[in-house]
């Protein structure tokens, strides 16, 4: 029984050293007005490509004309809305495609895209 006890102690140790922490989400930070302007950046340069993952998207919305409106595969979010001003988060799950963020009202003109791999 004595020499059994130093394995099982050591099994124990050995599976907690293994469990897998989650990665916490990537930041983007976008922008929307106050002139007809719309962004996506990521540690302050403009996003054109990313990995896929978890992402907390804190959009500053400096307009009650515009929107931020996100979509993809798997997303299809409006984070701000029109008539709404101020600044708001929300993390979304980004999978191997191309995202296209957009300004409703003003989508031919105020929209961007990214792809994620």
């Amino acid at each position: 029984m004595r020499a059994r006890t130093p394995l099982l102690i050591v099994a124990v140790v050995a599976g907690t050293a293994t469990t897998a922490v989650a990665a916490a989400p990537g930041k983007l930070a976008g922008t929307v007005g106050p002139g007809f302007t719309i962004a996506l950046a990521s540690k302050g340069k403009p996003v054109k490509a990313l990995k896929a993952g978890s992402f907390t998207i804190t959009v500053n919305d400096k307009s009650s004309s515009h929107n931020f409106h996100l979509s993809g595969p798997g997303v299809n979010k409006v984070i701000t809305t029109v008539a709404a001003t101020g600044t708001k988060s929300v993390t979304v799950t980004l999978k191997k495609g191309t995202y296209k963020f957009v300004c409703d009202p003003h989508a031919s003109f105020m929209h961007g895209s990214f792809t994620v791999s």
